[in-house]
């Protein structure tokens, strides 16, 4: 019924933010609500805009949920697209982000009009200033949708960022985050699994604390001391850069020693996988460096682990997810938090490993979903690694305090404006002061 109540909230809407949250069909309750509209007649040209991995997807789910409605995929050289972009007979046309940015000059020249662009993943136009964005909001349209299940990743200005496409001005940046939900109450439908699906088996979340081992730790404390130093002598001269630099200097420490490859992680992981292997159930470990993935992978070979992350061709990525499902040996895939945060439907999986953390949290949600969607085999046991008195403890305390704003948008209550990695927060996460002054501590 909820997703009939998607649809419902869509149909007549010339401008709306279907928000819900991963794994809840936002895909078939937009293509639902399309097929009425070109069917009744009130719409004849609809523009879908994605993430390029997912255009496959997209075009699948069309097959199933409106077989009838001809659907074409802008691609190849830039004569053929501009062939494409001037048909007149297909109903639907699916173009991915980075070719609309190809193709700009079309754009601006007005030569693209449809009754209906849809955005998918549209938090990628959150930052307004960008180029993407500007791209978006030019294409000629009669309606405006936008589909998300991260609206706020950031901050305020993340959901400010996708109502200049689908309602332009009708928030600001300026507005409190109540005044901010308040307004946008109208255009935007939020539902979250604990919500709607009381049958869906329970997400439960491990936190498995991880104490270095002796030459991580030492190879930590020298890296850390060094680091902080050398920002201390750059006093105002400190950059953003150099603080980043450090941070991932250091969270890679805590995955493996880079002396001698000790890795507490590493040994943690391993027993627990014993676990999942010996039960027979399947795991997904998601980390954000391609080089930790391909580290683990030569490390677990007796899991027979499957990688699916940037390196891997576009083209071998169905095949690497299909084969997961299907090779009964192969008990974890490694994904990058990039590659596998998007468009994927694991529900085979009740086990996900969060080797290191990502900065945000709606990032590690998208991830974790993979898993917790609608038809997972049974709970969904989610362990999060965090190296105990290192930079991950203290990035987890900051990035706690993202999900409040989240919450205080969608819940009416007064919070925090910014709850992102500012930064001075990010100076802070060393105790020191941003290059403009003084800062509280952020741990």
């Amino acid at each position: 019924p909820y997703q009939l109540d998607g649809v419902a909230f869509l149909y007549p809407r010339e401008a709306a933010v279907l928000a819900d949250e991963m794994g809840l069909g936002k895909t078939m309750q937009a293509i639902t609500a399309v097929r009425l509209l070109l069917h009744s007649g009130e719409i004849g040209s609809v523009l879908l805009i994605c993430p390029k991995p997912l255009v496959s997807n997209w075009q699948r789910e069309f097959s199933q949920w409106a077989p009838e409605i001809p659907v074409m995929v802008v691609e190849g050289d830039q004569a053929r697209r501009r062939w494409q972009w001037q048909l007149n007979d297909t109903p639907v046309r699916i173009a991915n982000y980075e070719l609309l940015m190809r193709d700009r000059e079309l754009v601006e020249a007005g030569e693209l009009d449809f009754d209906l662009v849809l955005l998918d993943e549209s938090q990628r136009i959150k930052n307004r200033s960008g180029t993407t964005s500007h791209v978006v909001r030019a294409i000629k349209r009669r309606r405006s949708w936008a589909l998300t299940g991260t609206p706020v990743e950031n901050s305020a200005e993340d959901l400010v960022g996708i109502f200049e496409f689908v309602a332009p001005g009708h928030l600001n940046a300026d507005m409190k985050p109540r005044r901010i939900g308040k307004l946008a109450s109208d255009y935007i439908l939020r539902r979250t699994k604990d919500q709607v699906l009381t049958e869906l088996p329970p997400k439960l979340f491990r936190d498995a604390d991880i104490d270095l081992t002796a030459a991580q730790r030492e190879s930590y404390r020298l890296a850390e001391e060094d680091g902080i130093l050398r920002l201390t002598e750059l006093g105002a001269g400190a950059t953003i850069q150099h603080v980043f630099e450090l941070v991932l200097r250091l969270k890679q420490i805590c995955n493996f020693d880079p002396f001698t490859g000790e890795s507490a992680k590493l040994e943690r992981l391993e027993a627990d996988l014993e676990e999942v292997a010996a039960s027979g159930k399947k795991a997904i470990v998601f980390s954000q460096w391609v080089e930790t993935l391909t580290h683990l992978a030569k490390s677990l070979k007796r899991f027979h682990p499957l990688e699916y992350h940037g390196r891997i061709p576009q083209s071998q990525r169905e095949r690497v997810i299909e084969r997961f499902r299907e090779d009964r040996r192969s008990r974890v895939i490694l994904m990058s938090y990039g590659a596998g945060g998007v468009g994927l439907n694991l529900q085979f999986c009740e086990y996900v490993f969060l080797f290191d953390r990502w900065w945000n949290p709606a990032v590690e949600d998208q991830a974790i979903n993979r898993a917790h969607r609608i038809g997972a085999a049974g709970p969904v046991t989610i362990s999060r690694f965090v190296a105990l008195s290192t930079i991950e403890e203290r990035i987890q305390q900051v990035l706690e305090q993202k999900r409040e704003l989240f919450d205080t948008i969608f819940s009416g209550a007064e919070g925090q404006r910014q709850s992102g990695l500012t930064h001075a927060e990010i100076f802070g996460l060393f105790q020191l002061r941003a290059p403009h002054g003084p800062i509280a501590r952020a741990a």
